[in-house]
């Protein structure tokens, strides 16, 4: 029932009004009433009506300033004028306002029925529109993870000003001014080590952290496809980014350890106090997290805390005490499997730093270490298939090795550049492979478009994958999402079917997988520019 609010300073109108209207049997409820606008106002924000009929003239405050306000606080009411001046400035006062109906005094019950009824047409249009275009939204909640993955990206590239990035963020939904901000990466595994697989349990681990941390004020949530997830936490004067990250870390880790058989690992950056300085939090945050690499099993890493504890674990390293049999090779090879290009020069600078800097300093250790990780990136790549002249070509022979290593800066570099090279060779032969699983999900897709319930993972599972996998791998090799191929699909069979079929568009809606026509209808329109009728008219215009 749409709720009906009076306002009305001559008792008479007001009561007539009131009492002569069978509300109930037209399918309304008198919600209440007020003689002027300021007695009217605190009662309208606490009963928030659909309609409200106002007088024009009153005492205190008259019915275009109610009107202000109103559509100030509640913009989707709808508000019908009452007036016994027919001025033409009244009346274009009221349509700057945003007035829906405005009707001269005196007026009948029947054409106050009768204009409420119309209004409630317009408000049922209304709700029916946002009811489809907060299931577009959701059918599109795809992309817009992609979107916010791409606003992270500028956020932390320190390349955005401050009022680009606060417009980019208000048009996202997102609240970005706090006092302090902090950042926290992490990423959770099987302990198989083998999570580019579908698994349920790790879909639903996913949902539950994403139900969990997506519904903290002071949290933000981003997913980044093959990397895991990063959390923007954002601190005030009574609790500061520091204090609700470990907190953060905390319910994680709580949440994992209730999970066996999965490790995680959770990198925390340094707290910042800038919008602009969320750059420098993430580059903390990433060496950080870059240490999973080296710590095989769930941990929590803290740059801060780990800058500190590596100063003082250096005053006690001696190169009398090092044994190169007791350096752990599966560092090197967890990275050739799982890192990123991206994520090079942080591991490069960890996995130094993790040796002892007074290791480091030794000419001798270097060559072993630049040698050592040469031969681990060489054996990588012929389990690829990939011989070993692509790797001499892109960062020379085994002969070269040794000047590369003359500074420790040197010897950096050039392991930055095998791994590097060794991984985008690694990308490559996993795109090769990807091909098959792509094609065999563009046939699943294509042969079940008509399931109204098909979904990512759905696909997913299809073809073995983990949804997360399954969704960077689509849209890096296809260009698009999968929600967008999957309505381009069934958008170019519902066009075909308008042009060579005498199938009715509540029929065809059924066809390729809409439960509901008028959605189906809607979404027509958005894709195409015109409704299913309208498209079939214009294909027999052409004919």
């Amino acid at each position: 029932m749409l709720k009906i609010f009076l306002v009305e300073d001559e008792m008479v109108v007001r009561e007539g009004i009131k009492n002569k209207i069978d509300w109930a049997e037209h399918g309304f409820e008198f919600a209440g009433e007020a003689s002027d606008g300021e007695l009217a106002y605190p009662l309208i924000q606490k009963l928030r009506p659909d309609v409200l009929i106002t007088d024009i003239k009153m005492p205190f405050m008259d019915g275009l300033e109610l009107a202000r306000l109103v559509r100030q606080e509640i913009p989707r009411m709808k508000i019908i004028i009452l007036s016994g001046y027919d001025e033409f400035q009244y009346a274009k006062e009221a349509i700057a306002i945003g007035v829906t109906e405005y009707l001269l005094k005196p007026v009948a019950s029947a054409k106050i029925v009768e204009t409420i009824q119309h209004v409630k047409k317009i408000i049922d249009e209304e709700r029916l529109q946002e009811t489809y275009l907060q299931r577009y939204r959701q059918e599109m909640q795809e992309q817009a993870g992609l979107e916010n993955k791409r606003f992270f990206e500028e956020l932390v590239s320190g390349k955005q000003s401050v009022s680009d990035l606060l417009k980019k963020a208000k048009d996202l939904g997102f609240e970005l001014i706090a006092q302090n901000y902090q950042i926290v990466l992490f990423k959770f595994f099987k302990e198989t080590g083998v999570n580019d697989l579908y698994s349920e349990k790790l879909v639903q681990l996913q949902k539950k952290l994403e139900e969990h941390l997506g519904g903290q004020p002071n949290v933000l949530l981003f997913k980044r496809g093959l990397e895991g997830y990063a959390l923007l936490v954002k601190g005030s004067a009574e609790i500061p980014a520091e204090t609700a990250s470990r907190a953060c870390a905390e319910r994680i880790t709580q949440i994992f350890q209730q999970e066996p058989g999965i490790y995680y690992f959770i990198g925390i950056g340094e707290p910042v106090c800038r919008l602009l300085e969320i750059s420098k939090a993430f580059d903390t945050a990433s060496r950080a997290f870059a240490y999973h690499y080296i710590f095989e099993k769930s941990r929590v890493v803290n740059y801060c805390e780990m800058r500190k504890l590596s100063a003082t674990q250096d005053a006690d390293i001696s190169l009398k005490t090092l044994d190169t049999s007791k350096i752990d090779k599966m560092i090197v090879e967890r990275f050739l499997k799982s890192g990123s290009r991206e994520n090079t020069d942080h591991f490069v600078e960890d996995y130094f730093e993790s040796l002892g800097t007074v290791h480091i300093q030794s000419f001798l250790f270097r060559q072993y270490i630049v040698m050592d990780i040469r031969l681990a990136a060489a054996a990588f790549l012929e389990e690829l298939g990939h011989g070993q002249s692509t790797l001499i070509e892109r960062c020379g022979d085994l002969d070269r090795v040794v000047g590369m290593a003359s500074t420790v800066q040197d010897a950096k570099s050039y392991v930055k550049t095998v791994l590097s090279e060794t991984l985008a060779l690694r990308d490559l032969f996993s795109r090769k492979k990807y091909d098959g699983l792509l094609q065999r999900a563009q046939e699943y897709i294509r042969k079940n478009y008509s399931c109204d319930d098909i979904s990512l993972n759905h696909v997913a599972q299809a073809v073995n994958i983990s949804p997360t996998h399954f969704s960077a791998i689509f849209s890096q090799e296809t260009g698009e999402t999968f929600i967008e191929y999957l309505t381009g699909v069934r958008m170019e069979k519902a066009k075909e079917l308008l042009r060579c079929s005498g199938m009715k568009s509540s029929e065809i809606s059924y066809a390729v997988g809409y439960k509901d026509p008028h959605y189906f209808s809607y979404l027509f329109k958005k894709m195409q520019g015109c409704t299913p009728s309208e498209f079939r008219m214009g294909r027999q215009k052409e004919l």
